[in-house]
């Protein structure tokens, strides 16, 4: 393990300690789970979202495939986290925000992305904050766009319920035993694609009630 490396990982392990339920996990994510989480998308794909990006483990990946540094959108909460990637990748649009906020901002000059990578710790959030970052992902993405988001646990972190409400169904497409700990990668998509210039689906309302955990694979 080179300096760098040890650095990252370190400054990874720190903000984890500072706040568990932001930071997905202890370590960085592993090159198998990055190439796992990336398999499906190449420069065809067009405009990429990364949510959560942390230290850059999906981004290296993301650009591996072939996906242009100037056609990616790094949506990181963590200031330190943002302020790295900033410097890291100039070309790349890195904003520091909340990702359940992402409907107020603009990617790519209007254009419309051809998929979204996250890294969130989607199971530690409430339902309506997984409604409002998918409801701000699918409205930003075109038609046929796909949600890739990985899992330590044994089943699509997104509830069942939730998939129901906003029409949308997951796909386990693959996993991995390389890393710490193992995870599953799992591919979202709208059942039926929205016709172009259709409206975002229906903001979040009700309470923070967790609606179920049984899940659509």
């Amino acid at each position: 393990m080179n300096q760098a490396t040890i650095s990252e990982t370190f400054g990874f392990f720190r903000a984890w300690l500072v706040n568990p339920l932001r930071v997905a996990a202890v370590v960085p994510s592993g090159q198998a789970l990055s190439q796992a989480i990336t398999a499906e998308i190449s420069a065809a794909t067009g405009p990429v979202i990364e949510l959560g990006p942390g230290t850059g483990s999906f981004t290296r990946a993301l650009l591996r495939r072939g996906v242009r540094e100037e056609d990616l959108a790094l949506i990181e909460y963590g200031s330190e986290f943002a302020a790295a990637l900033k410097l890291r990748y100039p070309r790349a649009q890195t904003i520091w925000l909340d990702a359940s906020r992402l409907n107020g901002v603009q990617l790519f000059g209007g254009r419309q992305a051809g998929a979204v990578v996250s890294g969130l710790p989607v199971l530690s959030m409430p339902p309506r904050r997984v409604i409002a970052i998918l409801d701000g992902c699918f409205a930003k993405m075109r038609p046929g766009g796909a949600f890739y988001q990985f899992t330590y646990g044994p089943a699509c972190p997104i509830p069942r319920p939730i998939l129901d409400r906003l029409g949308l169904k997951a796909t386990r497409i693959g996993g991995t035993l390389a890393n710490v700990p193992p995870a599953s990668v799992y591919r979202i998509r709208q059942r039926q694609p929205r016709p172009l210039g259709e409206g975002a689906w229906p903001a979040a309302t009700g309470q923070d009630n967790d609606p179920g955990t049984r899940a659509r694979d």
